[in-house]
């Protein structure tokens, strides 16, 4: 079986620009060989009429509710392309582009849950658009901007030529909140190179080591700071209060015992899955060489999967990230730290 197709999910709300974006995109060599699924709001879809390179290769997928519609069209519609791949079609990459009203988290789930869709496509990342004219109301106003920001694991400001650069920069600001571990990029008219939005998930392409580090976020937000055993480093808390959203970043220096994590991530996604907009690990476990990734969406949890080795450069050191909607931090922060209490707890009963 072949290596599943790394699959890009573009979002970002209405009118900031994913179809510029798309478009000089795939005039680039990077982007070779690209499928596009793009999901159009309402009965008539126009944004497939302005991707340039109309082929065989671009689908359109009409939903007029996303949540309801959008998992049975995208599963068909990657059906369809499999289909091709398994009759001789070269596919490198997929982007799956939404609509600008779109919650990612259906699509994410989507594509996390369905076991036979994993096996074939292997999401990539999560580039969100913001426009720099009016991203700032736009966050203000519209929670699934907020969501699509939060989960992001690429930020890219468009039209940032419009606007002065304090704009710009206090923006950006907003972002590094709701996001503390997506870079923000910016592209003016679609400007950008391919390079810096592709391979940012944990997929791993032949012969080359994971991005780990991008994908993770390797730089400590500003506000760790570092600790020994299990007590982790946290970013103090630079959310607004008045913010549903809110990014947890924790990290261990010492391995931890899977059996504590595993139960507590277990009960997690049980009781307050729904408030989990995103959750990214890169683990140090007990009796584990190499480092061990985790991923989730929601009540979704991907199995853990081991990597080759631990990133270079990069110190052998858990590191967890949490995006959380109407959850406290200080609750998953102490509810993992009693499961990791408790394993350490056994463990010791049992060593002696």
């Amino acid at each position: 079986m072949s290596a599943p197709i790394p699959l890009t999910l573009l979002t970002g709300f209405l009118g900031a620009g994913k179809t510029t974006l798309l478009n000089a995109l795939l005039k680039q060599p990077a982007m070779a060989d690209t499928a596009v699924l793009i999901n159009e709001f309402g009965e008539v879809g126009l944004d497939h009429l302005l991707v340039e390179r109309l082929d065989g290769d671009t689908v359109l997928l009409n939903a007029g509710c996303l949540c309801c519609t959008i998992r049975g069209d995208l599963l068909a519609a990657l059906d369809g392309l499999w289909g091709r791949v398994l009759a001789g079609q070269r596919v490198a990459r997929v982007v799956v582009e939404t609509t600008g009203l779109a919650d990612p988290a259906p699509i994410l789930q989507t594509l996390i849950a369905d076991p036979r869709l994993a096996r074939r496509f292997v999401l990539d990342g999560v580039v969100t658009l913001v426009d720099a004219a009016t991203g700032a109301a736009t966050l203000e106003a519209q929670e699934e901007a907020q969501r699509q920001a939060a989960v992001a694991d690429r930020l890219v400001l468009s039209k940032t030529d419009l606007v002065a650069p304090a704009v710009v920069a206090a923006l950006a600001a907003r972002l590094r909140v709701l996001n503390p571990v997506a870079p923000v990029l910016h592209a003016v008219a679609g400007d950008i190179a391919a390079a810096a939005l592709l391979d940012c998930g944990p997929y791993e392409p032949a012969g080359k080591a994971p991005d780990v580090a991008g994908w993770i976020g390797a730089a400590a937000p500003q506000g760790h700071e570092h600790g020994h055993g299990h007590h982790p480093h946290h970013a103090h808390d630079v959310n607004r209060h008045d913010s549903r959203i809110q990014a947890l970043c924790l990290e261990y220096d010492t391995p931890l015992p899977w059996q504590g994590l595993a139960g507590w991530l277990e009960m997690l996604a049980m009781t307050r899955g729904a408030a989990v907009l995103r959750m990214k690990g890169l683990l140090d476990l007990q009796g584990e060489s190499q480092p061990v990734v985790v991923h989730g969406v929601q009540h979704l949890f991907h199995p853990p999967r081991r990597l080759p080795a631990w990133p270079p450069g990069l110190p052998r050191r858990t590191r967890l990230v949490f995006i959380l909607r109407d959850l406290d931090p200080a609750v998953v922060r102490q509810g993992l730290e009693a499961f990791l209490k408790a394993a350490g707890d056994e463990q010791a009963i049992a060593a002696a």
